[in-house]
């Protein structure tokens, strides 16, 4: 698959390769049906699907960001001594890039690699807080007049208006908190991390247990986590997802 030859029917390429038709067919349907290839219904070629654009993400997300800033979040947990975490907005969901679990020894249940809906965590509280206007109202709009909030817990924020007044306090204060919005009994708070064209391109945060996150303990945790968004900023450059 080329720029000259975005798609192939599967004769043509069965002859191209020189390989059995039926065995060509097989090989592309099966290809399409995990999203490698997409199908265009109108000449019935295949072409490269967005499951390569995914991976493509995902290689450029670790050799860009993850290899440079793993040994900040290492820092991090080690002085805050709770579970760090850094991660992007992606398609309206907050995206785990990367993780560092507590030296307490309390594990949390995110995954690196999965995905949850901004409005619902820190992380992406405070992702959605520094995005320019129209993006962040863009966003707000498929979360909640779209797809539809839903609560994760009684504390998760599912009235749009009341999200808004949520991101502007973030915006003041320069971090977010999840207070039991996602899970019951976990407390985490984010900052943002910006690039060094001052664009946000990422978040990074703390998560424990709510009986140690007092309000003392959280101012602390966000000059940690302010000291590592810096140190961040300085290896990444001018980074910009997109």
């Amino acid at each position: 698959f080329t720029p000259q030859k975005p798609e192939w029917g599967v004769t043509e390429l069965a002859n191209e390769i020189g390989s059995n038709k039926s065995t060509v067919f097989r090989f592309l349907a099966q290809m399409h049906t995990i999203g490698i290839l997409d199908k265009n219904d109108e000449t019935e070629k295949y072409r490269l699907g967005l499951k390569l654009f995914e991976l493509g993400n995902r290689v450029e997300l670790r050799t860009a960001l993850v290899e440079k800033t793993h040994p900040v979040l290492e820092t991090v947990a080690k002085r805050i001594t709770e579970t760090v975490h850094i991660a992007v907005l992606k398609d309206h969901q907050v995206f785990y890039i990367d993780k560092v679990e507590s030296p307490q020894g309390l594990k949390i249940s995110s995954q690196i690699g999965s995905s949850l809906p901004a409005y619902a965590t820190s992380l992406g509280k405070v992702l959605l807080a520094f995005l320019p206007e129209e993006q962040q109202q863009r966003s707000l709009d498929h979360l909640y007049d779209e797809m539809g909030a839903i609560a994760f817990t009684g504390n998760t924020i599912i009235n749009k208006s009341q999200m808004m007044r949520e991101l502007a306090l973030i915006r003041k204060r320069e971090y977010a908190i999840d207070r039991e919005e996602i899970e019951v009994g976990l407390i985490c708070v984010a900052i943002p991390i910006f690039n060094q064209n001052q664009q946000v391109v990422a978040s990074l945060s703390a998560s424990g247990p709510a009986n140690r996150f007092n309000e003392d303990e959280v101012k602390n945790y966000v000059a940690i986590l302010k000291e590592g968004a810096t140190a961040i900023q300085e290896k990444i450059g001018n980074f910009k997802l997109t």
